[in-house]
């Protein structure tokens, strides 16, 4: 496979470069589109993107952060039209490798490749290696790999670990990558969900039975919690338990033993506790729903999972790992989708989390059938709609906020001067809630402004904006 992709709009120039490359041993893929790009870029292994302009959907250095964090972690070199300085400052600014104009110079574009991809050897060689095993955690967000320390710090001892979080934050994900980096690897994973536990038979499902216990029981049962003898025994959404059943809990986790129904002896069962829930226990416990005894046997390390929109610079990576996940389950040809199929999902407040991106990349997927690329048309109406209706609720603010302003005619003012200063405190007000939102990531911001890196920064010094805002 080649190491090497040439993004570019103009298919002449590609197939040209692309000719010349392999002239010199050094095979390259092109494509002439940004959303093609993607789909391109998440199935092969490319050390070095060749990134051209003239797209036709939309800017390619607008692209280039996106590009960079594909897991292959290409390095980029721009090859432009322009010969203006700015652009070029911009594009490093923006993470290139280099920027060189076109026609390209094929003696110094050589040599730049070689150094990119003596670089990506070296870079691989020289990585630590990834001891923790991330169970299908996707994502590289500062909060994210946050929880994979508690995640990794967790494993390497056996207290009981509460894991907090909304529905479909990945909970259950979190718990099982505790279990694979703790030294009960080897041993069972069993998962009780406390939302299910039917009232009648919940004693039955945790401890088993011994034959004869009741009348249909005709031979011996082993419960949930003798099968997780060994190794992790993890309470989903155990703010759900029923009263009656929490101080059952509370004796198993204070002994480790039980009797089977209808048994005489005492069973140990010598398992590591996890639990999770989206609610809140400490309002649970004031309130007399949920025992404080067992709410403290329950919390030892405390994991607090964050929810999709507060991660959204991690929707790209999640975004083509579902795409790929799913193309290869149906069986579909890999597709790609644009750059206004991405700022939808950004633009999006995920009340479903991870879950509800999941499900809408499939509903995306089956509505695409054979089409190559996703659009936001692909995307079920009701997301949508309240993409439409947040975009427009951000354009009335101004307005809104104009009405509300008194003015009389003495002090009337010109309507150039009123423009640029209601402009300007709308834009430092803008920046600094979107400092404050973001907790000054550059990279998060940008993708949520649609600014480039190199605006971003020119407006947070015009303004006097302190990243810690």
């Amino acid at each position: 496979m080649a190491d090497i992709l040439i993004i570019d709009g103009d298919s002449a120039f590609t197939s040209q470069l692309a000719n010349d490359l392999l002239r010199h041993n050094l095979p390259a893929a092109q494509c002439n589109s940004l959303a093609r790009a993607m789909a391109l870029l998440h199935i092969g292994d490319y050390k070095a993107v060749l990134l051209g302009d003239d797209l036709p959907d939309g800017d390619s250095l607008e692209y280039l952060s996106t590009i960079q964090e594909i897991p292959s972690f290409p390095e980029v070199i721009v090859i432009s039209h322009s010969r203006d300085p700015d652009v070029a400052e911009r594009a490093i600014q923006n993470g290139a490798w280099n920027y060189i104009t076109k026609p390209p110079n094929m003696q110094q574009l050589l040599v730049l490749i070689t150094r990119v991809i003596n670089y990506h050897a070296e870079r691989s060689s020289s990585a630590f290696p990834v001891s923790l095993r991330r169970e299908g955690i996707i994502g590289n967000s500062r909060q994210l790999v946050a929880c994979l320390d508690n995640v990794a710090q967790a494993a390497a001892t056996e207290e009981s670990v509460l894991i907090i979080g909304e529905t479909g934050t990945g909970k259950e994900l979190f718990a099982r990558a505790i279990h694979k980096n703790s030294a009960r690897v080897k041993k069972p994973f069993v998962v009780i969900d406390c939302a299910a536990l039917p009232d009648a038979l919940a004693e039955n499902l945790l401890f088993g039975h011994e034959r004869g216990a009741y009348t249909s029981a005709d031979s011996h049962s082993t419960g949930l919690i003798r099968q997780a003898d060994g190794g992790t025994l993890f309470l989903d959404e155990v703010g759900e338990l029923p009263i009656s059943l929490q101080k059952v809990f509370l004796r198993v986790l204070e002994g480790r033993s039980f009797r089977p129904v209808g048994g005489v002896n005492e069973i140990t069962s010598d398992f590591r506790l996890l639990a999770a829930t989206n609610r809140d226990l400490e309002a649970m416990v004031a309130e007399g729903e949920f025992r404080q005894d067992l709410f403290y046997r329950l919390l030892g390390t405390r994991i607090q999972l964050p929810p999709l929109r507060a991660i959204l610079e991690d929707i790209n990576e999640l975004t083509c790992n579902f795409i790929r996940r799913h193309c290869q389950r149906f069986k579909m040809e890999s597709k790609g989708f644009s750059p206004d199929f991405l700022d939808a999902l950004m633009n999006y407040e995920w009340p479903g989390n991870i879950r509800e991106l999941m499900n809408t990349i499939e509903q995306s997927l089956s509505r695409a059938g054979n089409e190559n690329i996703l659009y936001p048309r692909h995307l079920p109406k009701t997301i949508r709609s309240k993409v439409a209706r947040r975009a427009l609720e951000k354009k009335l603010l101004p307005e809104a906020q104009l009405e509300t302003e008194t003015m009389d005619i003495t002090d009337f003012p010109e309507l150039k001067s009123y423009r640029a200063r209601k402009t300007a405190e709308i834009e430092k007000r803008y920046l600094k809630k979107l400092m404050e939102i973001t907790g000054g990531n550059i990279k998060l911001a940008c993708q949520m402004s649609g600014l480039s890196r190199a605006r971003l920064y020119a407006l947070i010094k015009q303004y006097c904006i302190s990243r810690n805002s």
